[in-house]
């Protein structure tokens, strides 16, 4: 062996007798209790933390965090739980030590612990729990589990960052958009106030109770209500008070005599809590009642409508009854006047009942009344001038007459010979003004015509239906070449 040979070796024994002192000082400290923890650097550059034999070093280090903390060993068996974690779960240090981890928590929170502890390797691994409370409001967290080696024991070191107020926030934020969303997209409109009854929401459609923007005005000075029960004596400033009492209100009818458009409303009100706090506010909704109060008024007028209709219409089928009686020699020719009549009636009746007892039209009323006699013959009466809307009760009137007109001619005009036809006209009279309205029913082809030698009951019905009105009123002309009538329908009844 060379010099140079022998110099290598003893620097090579020197340095492995320095390193073994260094090893051995080491271990005669952590022994005893001089050194609190070593941190060694693997071959695989991953860092493993050693706790020396002294023990209330780490344990005082893990009180003093804020978060929950837990010490775990290698089967997940608790070694150590900090007081913070020891008061979150409501168990002592001497209840759960040396029991496995997974079974300090409920069975909602247990399948997270075990699956952050059964991740493999050394990198942290996190989650969420949530904590559920007898007393309400859960408690949320933020947890890792991070590997760890206590001496000779590997394990793994567990923290609980407490992120409940973060969660509550965003929850809050979510709801807060989410109410939004819910009061913009409202048909109603929808006010919100505060503890003060001062309005700090309003969606589009409160436009109609409120003139620009109401928020930042209290509820009673920009939507002042009357309610409609007499009984009442609640009014805007009222309503925000007991519902902020914790009283809702559920619709009832009120009248906002200051809105901009509608002035009927069904009003409701509900408290404002959040995520079951204490009550912040209220809810108004204002649901517009406009259509149904005019559905109302109008149910209303159609039945004093046809209260009054009724009983017209019962007086004219006695007078009906009573003046073919007078007139008709035989039961027979009695029955068949009278039910020809009724029929004529009925169907003008029926026309009004299918227009919900609106205006009907002249050239309907004619047609209807002539077809049951036609046949299919419906080229022999032509009309002319006759698209004009009447009230019902001159549609009534009229049905009679050309009921009448109608009969006659089919018994001795000219709807009782093959060629004959008859032509109906309108024609308004000249002049300044609403004026009455001419229709003309003439006849031609039938038989010569006579004046006849008594006045029966259809020329009475045919002069008398429409002089309920001084301008009203019907006239028949006895002409040969074929009987002619003048109807005169009084401007009033006009559409």
């Amino acid at each position: 062996m060379s010099a140079a040979d022998h110099l290598n070796s003893d620097a090579v024994i020197a340095d492995l007798r320095h390193r073994l002192a260094e090893a051995e000082d080491t271990l005669r400290a952590i022994r005893e209790g001089e050194v609190d923890a070593l941190v060694v650097q693997g071959a695989d550059a991953e860092e493993v933390f050693t706790i020396g034999g002294d023990s209330e070093s780490y344990r005082t280090f893990m009180e003093a965090m804020e978060p929950g903390a837990a010490a775990l060993d290698a089967e997940g068996r608790v070694l150590y739980l900090n007081s913070t974690l020891r008061r979150l779960l409501g168990r002592s240090l001497e209840d759960v030590q040396g029991k496995p981890f997974q079974q300090v928590f409920d069975a909602d929170t247990r399948g997270t612990v075990e699956h952050l502890l059964a991740q493999p390797g050394t990198a942290s691994q996190s989650g969420d729990l949530r904590f559920r409370r007898d007393t309400g409001g859960d408690l949320h967290f933020s947890v890792s589990a991070t590997p760890l080696k206590l001496g000779t024991i590997t394990g793994h070191a567990v923290t609980f960052a407490d992120v409940t107020e973060r969660v509550r926030a965003e929850a809050a934020e979510q709801s807060e958009r989410a109410a939004r969303a819910v009061i913009a997209s409202a048909n109603e409109a929808v006010l919100v106030c505060d503890r003060d009854g001062v309005i700090t929401h309003a969606n589009v459609a409160a436009q109609i109770v409120y003139s620009g923007n109401p928020v930042g005005l209290r509820f009673a000075e920009a939507v002042p209500l009357v309610f409609s029960d007499a009984s009442s004596e609640m009014d805007s400033e009222g309503m925000v008070s007991a519902t902020l009492a914790g009283r809702a209100l559920q619709g009832k009818e009120a009248l906002a005599p200051n809105a901009p458009m509608v002035k009927d409303y069904l009003i409701s009100a509900a408290p404002l809590q959040v995520a079951g706090d204490q009550i912040s506010g209220c809810v108004i909704t204002m649901v517009d009642l406009s259509q149904r109060k005019a559905a109302e008024k109008q149910q209303l007028l159609l039945m004093m409508e046809l209260d009054h209709r009724v009983k017209n219409t019962l007086a004219l089928v006695l007078s009906i009854s009573t003046r073919t009686l007078s007139h008709e020699d035989t039961l027979e020719g009695f029955q068949k006047a009278f039910t020809g009549r009724i029929q004529a009636l009925a169907a003008t009746h029926t026309m009004l009942a299918d227009k919900s007892w609106t205006d009907l039209s002249i050239e309907n009323v004619v047609r209807s009344e002539v077809a049951p006699y036609l046949g299919g013959s419906v080229e022999r009466v032509t009309t002319s001038g006759l698209d004009v809307a009447v009230t019902p009760r001159a549609a009534i009137a009229l049905g009679l007459i050309i009921h009448e007109l109608t009969t006659n001619a089919v018994k001795y005009g000219s709807l009782s010979s093959e060629e004959g036809t008859i032509h109906v006209s309108g024609a308004a009279r000249a002049g300044e003004g609403p004026a009455p309205l001419t229709i003309e029913w003439r006849e031609t082809g039938g038989p010569e015509v006579v004046v006849p030698t008594r006045r029966g009951f259809g020329r009475t019905v045919i002069a008398r239906s429409l002089q309920y009105s001084p301008e009203g009123g019907a006239e028949v002309e006895f002409d040969p070449a074929g009987l002619v009538c003048r109807i005169a329908v009084p401007s009033e009844d006009l559409r």
